[in-house]
C-alpha cells in the first residue's frame, strides 16, 4: 500500500515559534525570491513484512501529469507485486496521461481519499516533518534548499519509527494503520 502526495518548498522562510531573549523579537533576514522545489513522495506500508518505506522525487518546476507518471514508473520499479495507491483527488492525478499509464499497468490500483481530507494521508506527515526541519532557516539559493531537503529525507528514510509515526498520526481507520 502506498500513500502519495505532492508539496512545494520556497526559499522564503517558513517561520515558526522560536526562542529569543525577552523583549527581542527574532528577525530572519532573507532574499525575497519565489524560487521553489516541488516534491512528490509516497509512504509505503508492506503488511506482509511489516515494513515502511519512503520514496521521493524533487523537481525545480511545478509537478504536472508527466512528473506523476515518472514517479509512478519509479514506484513500480522499486516495489514488486500489487500496489494499492491512495492519493487525493488532484487534477494531475486524473489527467489523460496518468489514466493511460494506469491502464497500461494493471498491478497499480488507485483509490482516492475523500475531498478535503489531508488528515487521512500519512504522506502529509512527511511534508510537515520537512517543513518543521526547514523552519526559521533561510537558504540563499535553490541548490542549498535541495541539499537540505535531500539530507532531511535521507535521515527520515533511515528512521522506521518516524515513518510509522506518519501512519499512526493520520486519521486512517485502524486496520490500515497496523
Amino acid at each position: 500500500m502506498a500513500f502519495l502526495d505532492e508539496s512545494g518548498f520556497l526559499l522564503i522562510p517558513n517561520v515558526r515559534r522560536t526562542w529569543a531573549p525577552r523583549g527581542e523579537t527574532p528577525i530572519i533576514r532573507h532574499r525575497y525570491r519565489h524560487d521553489r522545489i516541488s516534491a512528490i513522495s509516497a509512504v509505503t506500508v508492506s503488511f506482509r513484512r511489516q515494513r515502511l518505506g519512503l520514496y521521493l522525487h524533487f523537481h525545480r518546476e511545478n509537478i504536472s501529469q508527466f512528473e506523476v507518471v515518472l514517479f509512478l514508473r519509479y514506484l513500480l520499479r522499486q516495489i514488486h507485486g500489487q500496489i494499492v495507491l491512495l492519493w487525493d483527488c488532484g487534477s494531475i492525478h486524473t489527467g489523460q496521461q496518468v489514466q493511460e499509464f494506469l491502464r497500461r499497468h494493471p498491478r497499480l490500483h488507485t483509490e482516492s481519499f475523500p475531498p478535503y481530507a489531508p488528515e487521512l494521508n500519512p504522506d502529509e506527515g512527511v511534508w510537515g516533518h520537512c517543513k518543521g526541519k526547514l523552519a526559521n532557516g533561510r537558504p540563499d539559493h535553490v541548490d542549498e534548499l535541495m541539499d537540505t531537503l535531500q539530507r532531511i529525507t535521507r535521515k527520515a528514510r533511515a528512521r522506521p519509527s518516524l515513518l510509522r509515526s506518519f501512519v499512526t498520526a493520520s486519521d486512517l481507520p485502524p486496520f490500515l494503520r497496523s
